[in-house]
C-alpha cells in the first residue's frame, strides 16, 4: 500500500507559540499552498483519512469530499503549554521535557511514547484494509512518529528531520509493517 503522509498548511500563528492540539486558522494563503500540494500527489486515491483539526480537515476537504477524520491523527498534546510561548514555560517545567520528551509528558498533556501507541494503533489499522493508495493529512508529530516506526528508528530520533507545511513524504506499507513482524 501507497500511504502519502501530508502535513497540514502553515498556520495562522505567532512564532515562538507552542501549540499541538489547538484548533488554528490557515494563513490566507492556503490555497495556494492547497495547490502546490495537489501537483505533488497523484490524482487517484481509494481513501483519505485526516486529523480532525482544522488546519488538516480543511485541506482533506479540498482532496476530497469524502474523507475519515480519526483522533488518532491529532497533532501532540501539549496541555497546559498550548497557546504559551516556549519563552515563557519555565525551565524548571520544559527542561525535563526537554531531556525525555519521549517519556516525560507536557503538564496534562501526553509523552511521546503516549502519543506512538495512538499513531501505531491507527496505522496498524489501515494497514489491514486492502487499499492500494491511500493520503493520510496530518501533522509534524504523527509524521515523525511514522516515520520513526516505518524506519525502526527510536524516538528520540523523530525532531532529527525537518519537516515543513505541506510535505508530502511518500510510503509502502505492508500489513507487517507495525505488527513487530
Amino acid at each position: 500500500m501507497e500511504v502519502y503522509l501530508i502535513r497540514h498548511t502553515t498556520p495562522e500563528i505567532d512564532k515562538g507559540v507552542c501549540y499541538g492540539q489547538t484548533d488554528l486558522e490557515l494563513k490566507k494563503s492556503y490555497t495556494e499552498e492547497f495547490e502546490a500540494i495537489v501537483k505533488q500527489i497523484p490524482k487517484k486515491f481509494d481513501a483519505f483519512y485526516s486529523s480532525p483539526l482544522k488546519r488538516c480537515a480543511l485541506l482533506a476537504s479540498h482532496l476530497s469530499p469524502l474523507f475519515i477524520m480519526d483522533d488518532r491523527l491529532k497533532e501532540y498534546n501539549f496541555g497546559s503549554w498550548e497557546m504559551k510561548r516556549w519563552d515563557d514555560i519555565p525551565r524548571a517545567d520544559i527542561d525535563p521535557w526537554m531531556s525525555d520528551f519521549v517519556h516525560y509528558p507536557a503538564p496534562e498533556g501526553e509523552s511521546m511514547l503516549d502519543m506512538s501507541k495512538r499513531v501505531k494503533s491507527f496505522f496498524s489499522e489501515l494497514a489491514q484494509k486492502n487499499y492500494n493508495r491511500v493520503a493520510v493529512i496530518t501533522h509534524s508529530v504523527v509524521m515523525r512518529i511514522t516515520l520513526c516506526l516505518v524506519e525502526d528508528r527510536p524516538l528520540n530520533m523523530a525532531f532529527e528531520r525537518n519537516l515543513n507545511y505541506g510535505e508530502v513524504i511518500r510510503l509502502k506499507l505492508n500489513r507487517n509493517t507495525f505488527s513487530g513482524e
